[in-house]
């Protein structure tokens, strides 16, 4: 792929560059948000990797600009805010996904060939895709093999936070601090509690057991069924 990373940092930057040339893609790196936008805009990329926070113009302006103009451009936004707004935020101006920092250089390659297939499956933007199972952030819509399912806003929080993450292990004192944003009384057991009604209803909808429990450890997002 043909790839555009908008990134200020060269400390990340520099890595990712690197990376995405081993991965076989070709890269031009931009460090101004502004730059990033008119070079999307006149040059054909396949893939643009922005972060939310840029120089002269940031990430969600230059992907609201080129929706606007009609660019179907593939964009992975990389930034620190992890909250499911905004996550919304970022998503409704366009964006086809979102990776949140810190990644590893794994689920950045896992996230980019996703795009490749759902661009080449003819895939609807900003649906986060396992198996059968399908979750529209943007719409709070999640459904198995096309059959509606409902879930309570926090399972849905917490189902968007293992389908960003492929792979990566979390305890409950995690999932605490990232997704409950007060004290809980018995809080690890609340989230236990949120985690099982989840698994259950995706069970009970046909659908196969996304997160893996690792014992002792944590949890983590399964390998997708083949």
């Amino acid at each position: 792929m043909r790839i555009l990373l908008a990134e200020d940092d060269p400390r990340l930057a520099e890595p990712l560059v690197d990376f995405l040339q081993l991965e076989q893609h070709a890269v031009v790196w931009l460090q101004n948000g502004q730059q990033a936008l008119e070079a999307l805009l006149c040059d054909p990329f396949d893939l643009a990797l922005l972060d939310w926070m840029l120089p002269g113009c940031d990430g969600r302006q230059i992907v609201a600009e080129l929706r606007r103009r009609g660019h179907s451009t593939l964009v992975l936004m990389i930034t620190a805010r992890d909250a499911l707004e905004d996550v919304v935020a970022g998503l409704q101006t366009g964006a086809d996904d979102y990776l949140v920092k810190p990644f590893r250089m794994a689920e950045l390659s896992a996230r980019i060939r996703s795009l490749e297939r759902r661009a080449d499956r003819g895939y609807q933007p900003n649906e986060l895709l396992w198996g059968d199972l399908c979750f529209d952030p943007m719409e709070a819509r999640v459904s198995v093999a096309g059959v509606p399912l409902a879930l309570t806003a926090k399972e849905m929080q917490l189902l968007d936070w293992f389908l960003r993450r492929p792979g990566r292990l979390v305890n409950r004192s995690m999932l605490l601090d990232q997704l409950w944003s007060m004290d809980v009384e018995s809080a690890e057991e609340t989230v236990k509690t949120h985690l099982n009604n989840l698994r259950r209803k995706l069970k009970a909808a046909g659908c196969e057991d996304p997160i893996e429990t690792v014992h002792g450890l944590g949890y983590r997002l399964r390998e997708p069924p083949r």
